[in-house]
């Protein structure tokens, strides 16, 4: 699949999927999405019209009732719907990547039959709990436990700024837990906790800054109780292999950012076009032309790092320099588009039913989510040598 990237034309069924998934978006998300963002309400309607699509099973095999897709084909649906509304392309994100991806590349072959055809098919929600008050980008800093009482996991502890935790459809809430401790350290593991269940509570949702359309909440857990089966991969591991799924969400995070810079470079064409200034559509005066000239450069530099990221882990190569690369370079395209996008909107831009407005608001979180910048340059330092 990596050929296009020399040719930059896609294959035609990759070329299709993004026609399909862009009609969608213009036809289904962008009408709503001013609505949703402005009552923080989560778009069920929009959700429901993506899982008959099945796009929730984009990357996972038939077998396991998914579309028989791969993880780049995730990713141009994301960079699709992140033109027209992020909140909506990161319930797609954080349901597949992190809700079930974690169950796919780790769970036994009974998890995988149990959750991987609901989390697919889109009518069910799972969520990623990693991410502690006091802990942030200190993932190791792990506090909740889960105790082994007989056959049970009994699970003590909170999370924060969960994706997708407190939903109608959500199911389940992978969570990382200290499960034990070895030479002094933590031993850190994953455990499968189906919901609603006796002691578990998402708590109410965050008042956000943007991505108001997404469901955010922090998560309680009060001696909830799960079968010592529901421990995903092996005992210890939980952290390193979370490790990985953030890796591959680093890639599904820049395709979106690709996507929010994307959307602000159209929406500055077509308002440059129809928008006079002193006799003359705005478009025409260099101070705006060149500054959309930019945006596009930004857009289309970003989207060519999350295409070798992509094609580097199909390949099955190294990929987490790559990775790291895609989502800082797309994430600061993202938020430097939507400032450029504000300015060329002027006052209209500061309009929260603009769509430009909305990815002033959304597109700080890309740089924070899932690895702020200072983590990307972390990596790519150290996998540079240093």
């Amino acid at each position: 699949m990596s050929d296009f990237l020399s040719t930059g034309t896609l294959p035609d069924h990759y070329q299709q999927l993004a026609k399909t998934v862009r009609d969608f978006a213009q036809s289904v998300v962008a009408p709503v999405a001013a609505k949703h963002d402005a009552e923080h309400s989560f778009p069920y309607e929009v959700v429901a019209g993506m899982a008959d699509m099945g796009l929730f099973g984009l990357p996972f095999p038939e077998e396991y009732g998914g579309m028989g897709g791969d993880y780049f084909a995730l990713c141009l649906a994301l960079e699709e719907l992140g033109k027209v509304d992020q909140s909506v392309a990161i319930t797609l994100e954080a349901g597949v990547s992190l809700g079930a991806m974690p169950v796919y590349r780790f769970g036994n072959e009974d998890q995988k039959r149990e959750w991987l055809p609901l989390l697919a098919s889109g009518k069910a929600l799972g969520a990623f709990g990693l991410t502690e008050p006091g802990g942030g980008t200190d993932a190791g800093a792990t506090r909740t436990t889960a105790k082994l009482d007989g056959d049970h996991w009994v699970i003590n502890g909170s999370k924060q700024f969960i994706t997708n935790s407190g939903t109608d459809i959500t199911k389940l809430v992978t969570v990382t837990a200290v499960t034990g401790e070895h030479d002094g350290k933590k031993e850190i593991s994953a455990i499968l906790v189906p919901v609603p269940i006796e002691g578990f509570t998402a708590e109410p949702a965050y008042n956000k800054v943007g991505w108001n359309a997404s469901d955010t909440h922090p998560l309680s857990f009060d001696d909830v109780r799960v079968p010592a089966e529901n421990l995903l991969g092996e005992r210890g591991r939980g952290y390193a292999n979370f490790l990985r799924i953030l890796d591959e969400g680093r890639i599904a995070i820049a395709a979106l950012s690709v996507g929010a810079a994307q959307g602000c470079v159209d929406e500055c064409v077509r308002y440059a076009k129809e928008r006079e200034a002193f006799g003359a559509a705005i478009g025409t005066y260099q101070a705006i032309s060149f500054k959309i000239a930019r945006m596009e450069a930004r857009a289309h530099a970003a989207r060519t790092a999350y295409y070798d990221a992509a094609a580097l882990m199909l390949a099955g190569k190294p990929f987490k320099k790559a990775a790291a690369v895609a989502k800082m370079v797309a994430s600061e395209a993202a938020m430097d588009n939507a400032r450029d996008a504000t300015q060329v909107f002027g006052g209209y831009g500061f309009m929260n039913e603009y769509p430009v407005a909305r990815h002033y608001r959304d597109s700080k979180i890309l740089e924070i989510g899932e690895g702020t910048t200072e983590v990307q340059l972390m990596l790519i330092a150290r996998e540079a040598g240093l």
